[in-house]
């Protein structure tokens, strides 16, 4: 069983060795998808995902109705955030170099005028990954101070679904690129978590309570997380390491 469709609501299976099922609904869209033990029958699949159906609504209207910016054009007027600070783009054109900075309120963009859209969109991607740059080892060290665990690795990456992810073998953190626009508390919450699994791997009772004790008020910070303005942007292909 590779999915399963329930009301009109499409959910993709994945077997794990774990012990118990877990569904989750996730950004930015609500795919809703459930993870189950390699001997869970089709049976008590669909009876657990029947089981969840009002949540699983209540948790895609939740992502219907949040505000979302429209596709970019990278122009003068747009909105775009730092750190949950609201800025307004100020394009101004130069034949010398791509460069962006924050003067008086505004995110100023300077670029070349025959610049395409995709062009201008790589820039400003690339000045949301210093940023990331910037911040993320202080605030890592604080995590890690926290949790009591070191990630060997971290690396920064444009996602679609998810905030932050962990390979618990290598102690590898992954970091979405769009928490350079999320308040700062979002930052650290997701890196507490991702740390946190090299722990605990599941989503169980064992990691919430991890969780309660590192970051007492997670569950708040995640829901501000998910509520805050979502970006309109495509996943990127590459990954690139710092």
């Amino acid at each position: 069983m590779e999915e399963i469709i329930l009301s009109g609501i499409t959910i993709s299976v994945t077997k794990k060795s774990i012990k118990n099922m877990y569904i989750r609904v996730m950004p930015p869209n609500g795919r809703v998808q459930i993870t189950v033990p390699y001997t869970a029958s089709d049976d008590s699949i669909r009876r657990f995902a029947i089981s969840r159906i009002s949540w699983i609504k209540k948790q895609k209207m939740c992502f219907e109705e949040q505000p979302r910016q429209t596709k970019r054009q990278y122009i003068t007027g747009e909105s775009y955030y730092l750190w949950g600070r609201r800025y307004r783009l100020d394009v101004q054109y130069s034949n010398t170099r791509n460069q962006i900075y924050i003067a008086g309120g505004k995110l100023v963009l300077q670029v070349r005028k025959e610049s395409t859209v995709m062009q201008r969109e790589n820039v400003l991607n690339e000045w949301y990954r210093e940023q990331m740059k910037q911040v993320v080892p202080n605030v890592l060290r604080k995590c890690e101070n926290i949790v009591g665990v070191q990630a060997e690795e971290w690396y920064i990456k444009n996602m679609r679904t998810k905030w932050g992810t962990c390979n618990i073998e290598k102690k590898r953190i992954w970091l979405n690129l769009q928490l350079a626009k999320k308040t700062p508390e979002c930052l650290e919450y997701v890196i507490i978590h991702e740390l946190v699994h090299l722990l605990e791997r599941n989503h169980n009772e064992r990691f919430c309570e991890y969780m309660n004790h590192f970051c007492p008020n997670w569950r708040e910070i995640k829901e501000s997380l998910n509520q805050q303005m979502l970006d309109y942007y495509e996943e990127e292909n590459q990954n690139l390491a710092l």
